[in-house]
């Protein structure tokens, strides 16, 4: 689908840093100053609908989101996950896997409300260090899963 942002099989930087790409998937950190830690799961092919999926490719997408939400708990100790397939907006199979914390700038709404809060200077420095160690250890993980 050529008008779709996320179709391209080559990644594109404006999605953020790419940690993982395999045959049907990507994983990427996205370059969201408000938000370190963000990573979003990406199916490559153009299918709008998880039930498009076949049943083996269901497992493996989710078992790549669970693998990035583990090592999202383990690394960066959120107070809470969200996971979202939305696809309102881009209706292309992405998973986001998202660290929140009580203080984030849309604590307790969704990442795509209004901002609530300013989050410290000091405590979005240390999120962004911590961000920056996932790429290596979700690499680690899913090394360990295939």
């Amino acid at each position: 689908m050529s008008n779709c942002p996320l179709c391209t099989q080559a990644h594109k930087p404006e999605e953020g840093e790419l940690i993982w790409r395999g045959d049907d998937c990507r994983i990427i950190l996205v370059n969201d100053p408000n938000l370190p830690g963000f990573c979003r799961v990406i199916w490559n092919r153009h299918v709008p609908e998880m039930s498009d999926l076949t049943y083996g490719e269901r497992e493996h997408i989710m078992s790549l989101v669970f693998a990035v939400e583990e090592v999202i708990r383990d690394v960066m100790q959120p107070d809470k996950v969200n996971l979202a397939a939305l696809g309102n907006m881009v209706p292309h199979i992405h998973w986001h896997v998202i660290p929140r914390f009580k203080d984030d700038a849309y604590f307790p709404g969704s990442v795509w409300s209004t901002k609530t809060q300013e989050t410290s200077k000091a405590n979005v420095e240390q999120r962004i260090a911590l961000a920056a160690k996932l790429p290596a250890a979700i690499r680690h993980e899913i090394s360990q899963m295939y």
